[in-house]
């Protein structure tokens, strides 16, 4: 178990087995971290790479961030956010694989986007956009298993069947880790903000998080929400109940969770589209 634990880690610490853009990558944080770049630079460099451009202003304009008609990304850096837009060029290429062999979990996690951007609207919070990022990537931790450990990982979906357990139980005793864990060492190696890390890393356990509990909280109750409206496939059945924790850090009501579900299956609708929207694309390309 020990040993699956540390291929896993090792596979994310090398950069190179990574499905990344390691030179735009290595670019774009530098900029970010010099405080005398500007957006329009930041814009300039990932605008240079059309195919990466055209996934970043894709993503934009889902349903998960509410932005209509984002056509450029110096757009996309004013209305996401530095923050945001960094982690969609990280996260670009892992999606396409999420879009092309695992649509099932890539809808779950559009999904989850969509509905943490409605519960931290309800609940007048700030940074919606950086939320909806963390349940958009919260999941990404199992595509990361997924590549590492392919044939193991196809067992444990079928065990997660059969069982009727969660998935993120049977890969603690399977490999030693989960995918929540996963995904923050993934966030940790891209050097993502801790507002993101944190919520990917907890949002199985809220109580765990030692800061950004609320951003920690919208992502559990978003990601337990989508599994319940059965939009996509996080890969098993269980739907797990809110845990205490993260409702009452949100001061949540019975009311105001009716008004967000009423919200959350409009706007799935529109989720729908938008995936079959990409997929039609997809299979236009080959």
């Amino acid at each position: 178990m020990e040993e699956l634990r540390t291929e896993i880690r090792n596979f994310i610490m090398d950069t190179r087995t990574l499905p990344t853009l390691p030179g735009i990558v290595t670019k774009l944080n530098a900029l970010a971290d010099n405080e005398k770049s500007s957006l329009q630079e930041m814009a300039r460099l990932v605008s240079s790479d059309q195919i990466l451009s055209a996934r970043i202003l894709r993503l934009a304009n889902s349903p998960s961030y509410g932005f209509y008609r984002v056509a450029t990304i110096s757009n996309a850096m004013i209305l996401l956010g530095v923050d945001v837009v960094k982690s969609l060029v990280l996260s670009s290429s892992i999606f396409e694989i999420m879009e092309n062999s695992a649509l099932g979990l890539w809808e779950h996690s559009l999904g989850a986007g969509v509905a943490a951007n409605i519960i931290a609207k309800h609940l007048n919070l700030p940074d919606c956009e950086e939320i909806a990022t963390a349940a958009l990537l919260h999941d990404i931790g199992k595509v990361i298993i997924r590549l590492k450990l392919q044939d193991e990982y196809d067992v444990l979906f079928a065990k997660a069947s059969q069982s009727g357990r969660p998935l993120y139980v049977l890969e603690g005793e399977t490999i030693g880790t989960d995918h929540a864990e996963v995904g923050g060492w993934l966030g940790k190696n891209w050097f993502l903000p801790e507002k993101l890390v944190v919520p990917i890393t907890c949002h199985h356990n809220v109580a765990a998080a030692s800061c950004h509990q609320v951003k920690t909280a919208v992502v559990h109750f978003a990601d337990v929400l989508i599994k319940a409206s059965g939009f996509g496939f996080s890969g098993d059945q269980f739907v797990p109940a809110i845990q205490p924790a993260a409702w009452n850090k949100l001061g949540m009501t019975e009311a105001l969770l009716a008004e967000i579900v009423e919200e959350l299956e409009e706007k799935l609708v529109d989720s729908k589209n938008f995936s079959l929207e990409i997929q039609s694309t997809d299979e236009t390309k080959t």
